[in-house]
């Protein structure tokens, strides 16, 4: 789940509005806060640390997912095809996991026969 969006969910889950977070993150307007909920900017470590004590969560819940939204590792590709899996339920998940071995098994298979 992208970062915006788990904040978001937080802020919801504990009926805080913009205005109460931008209020407990030190050098954070309602419009800085406002383009962490939307996506637009990207918090940085202190305000993370801030939002994490806000929302009452670990800050390495924060991090991790801050990480793995900005991780260079991946390709553009690979963060929608993450986030496209996200959104399924158990069932199809485990329905896409399948096809993706299935699909990885006959790539093995054709380079091996082609060698």
């Amino acid at each position: 789940m992208p970062l915006d969006t788990t904040l978001r969910l937080l802020a919801r889950a504990r009926g805080l509005t913009t205005a109460d977070i931008a209020t407990a993150i030190p050098r954070a307007g309602v419009a800085t806060v406002r383009a962490w909920l939307t996506g637009e900017k990207q918090p940085g470590r202190e305000q993370l640390a801030a939002l994490a004590r806000t929302f009452g969560v670990p800050a390495g819940a924060l991090l991790a997912e801050l990480a793995s939204t900005l991780d260079p590792a991946r390709t553009a590709g690979e963060h929608d095809l993450l986030a496209a899996y996200r959104a399924l339920d158990a069932r199809q998940q485990g329905a896409l996991l399948e096809v993706a071995r299935s699909m990885a098994g006959q790539r093995r298979a054709a380079r091996k026969r082609s060698r």
